[in-house]
């Protein structure tokens, strides 16, 4: 069986919207299968003298998932890119970016609560149809959902 090869663009960041952008993100170095290198930040130790074949290969593949995992983070706005570009390890610049762009808790709480009072004071008679109706409360659950609560899809 021979296998296909696909490309595709990691999502930009400019700063907006951190939450989607690292749900994109974890999901299309998952794809590339080099999210290790991200969440575990391993060490690639040097190769001893007169390595075998099994250790030069276990040796290329760690070191080219961590290149391959720091690449897909630079794509980024310019001002971003000066600030993550001295980052050793894709871990480095990914934790940089959770500590610099991700809400803290205390923020999210907030939204969720403001999310799930306009959830509980919205009527249906503010829309003309059902579907419309549905479709704005499918969105303030979405959006509790992005800040990684629980949003039950039962009433």
């Amino acid at each position: 069986m021979e296998e296909t090869s696909f490309t595709m663009t990691p999502p930009f960041f400019n700063g907006n919207n951190y939450q989607t952008w690292a749900i994109r993100m974890t999901v299309h170095l998952q794809v590339l299968d080099v999210w290790d290198a991200v969440e575990k930040d391993y060490e690639i130790p040097p190769l001893l003298t007169n390595p075998i074949v099994a250790q030069m290969k276990i040796h290329k593949e760690k070191t080219t998932r961590k290149v391959k995992a720091k690449s897909c983070t630079f794509s980024f706005s310019p001002s971003i890119m000066t600030r993550i570009m001295l980052f050793e390890t894709p871990a480095l610049i990914w934790e940089h970016l959770k500590e610099k762009y991700a809400e803290n808790e205390k923020t999210k709480s907030m939204k969720v609560i403001n999310l799930l009072r306009e959830f509980e004071m919205k009527k249906i008679k503010e829309s003309k149809l059902v579907k419309e109706y549905a479709e704005k409360l499918v969105k303030i659950a979405d959006n509790v959902r992005m800040l990684d609560k629980k949003f039950s899809d039962k009433f």
